[in-house]
């Protein structure tokens, strides 16, 4: 029913690859990842399809429905520009093929001292002969995973330090996922990249799986009044479930220094107590913004003071003096 859209991305790809990227990697001296380039390509390929659709679709469901009426263009603008640098899957993609021969290393040393290590495909044989059950279950092992990183960052006060200027953002939109320190992406990315290998995930269904995990998490931080329902509540994130993470002075601060940590699947909060359905949408943010902490307008001001956070420095300003980073 789809063949055509296939092969008409197949044949864009191919020739986006082969006219630009190509001649581009020999160029810079790196024929020897020609084929990651091919798969680079690909994504980045997606991600713009990605934005394209995030455009057009959550931004009309945004202004059908919105939370926050009065948004913050300057920020969302920030926003957008994290997002187009994350949806190329620059990140994802590069730490997963340099994370892939020391993975190997560390299989064939394994091995050799008779440490075969168990991937998902050992544990059941049959995964594979089912595409679209062994990418399920991939995203499930991965959404697991996903949650305690989660409640990491939160827990971890040097890592709060970074993943905070994600929670900064007081206007959320569907932009506002990708609204990371570049330091964080690299060890959330990494982490993601790693586990994948370590269970054996192949690299086109990591590519996929990419995809599918971001789209929910664009949906989920979208300025949009929706839960799920009685029932879809437990069986997805949706955009209320999501704020309520977001909102200052609970998804935090609140009981287990937070809640609301699932990515994908709200059944991890629940299993492990932190589920939050209160049905409410409340203001979001972080409690020391209230007292004069900046956290930054502009894409570099935000990372350097990531980064004086990590190392201790307050960087706490007074609100008039805000408007001038």
């Amino acid at each position: 029913m789809f063949d055509w859209v296939i092969a008409l991305f197949s044949a864009t790809h191919t020739a986006v690859f082969e006219a630009a990227v190509l001649p581009l990697v020999y160029e810079l001296g790196l024929g020897g990842y020609a084929e990651q380039a091919f798969d680079w390509t690909e994504l980045a390929l997606i991600g713009l399809i990605e934005i394209a659709l995030m455009v057009v679709v959550l931004g009309s469901l945004e202004k059908w429905r919105p939370v926050d009426v009065a948004a913050d263009a300057g920020a969302t603008r920030v926003d957008m520009l994290y997002t187009a640098l994350h949806r190329l899957g620059v990140i994802p993609l590069v730490l997963f093929v340099l994370l892939s021969p020391v993975v190997e290393t560390l299989d064939g040393w394994l091995r050799m001292h008779d440490r075969v290590p168990v991937k998902l495909e050992d544990l059941w044989p049959g995964l594979h002969a089912w595409p679209i059950v062994s990418f399920c279950v991939y995203l499930l092992v991965l959404d697991f995973v996903d949650y305690w990183l989660h409640r990491a960052q939160h827990r971890a006060n040097w890592w709060w330090a970074l993943h905070s200027l994600h929670h900064s953002q007081q206007h959320m939109t569907f932009w506002t996922d990708d609204r990371n320190h570049l330091l964080d992406n690299v060890l959330m990315d990494g982490a993601f990249a790693l586990v994948a290998l370590l269970i054996g995930v192949p690299p086109a269904q990591f590519m996929l799986l990419i995809v599918a995990s971001r789209t929910i998490e664009s949906l989920s931080h979208a300025n949009l009044r929706a839960g799920f329902g009685r029932v879809g509540k437990y069986l997805l994130v949706s955009p209320q479930f999501h704020r309520v993470h977001h909102a200052i002075g609970v998804g935090h601060e609140g009981r287990t220094q937070g809640c609301n940590f699932a990515v994908l699947f709200p059944v991890w909060d629940v299993l492990f107590g932190t589920a939050n359905f209160v049905n409410d949408y409340p203001a979001t943010g972080v409690r020391d913004q209230l007292a004069g902490r900046d956290y930054g307008r502009g894409f570099w001001a935000q990372q350097w003071f990531g980064l004086q956070r990590l190392f201790g420095k307050k960087n706490i300003t007074t609100l008039s003096q805000r408007g001038s980073v």
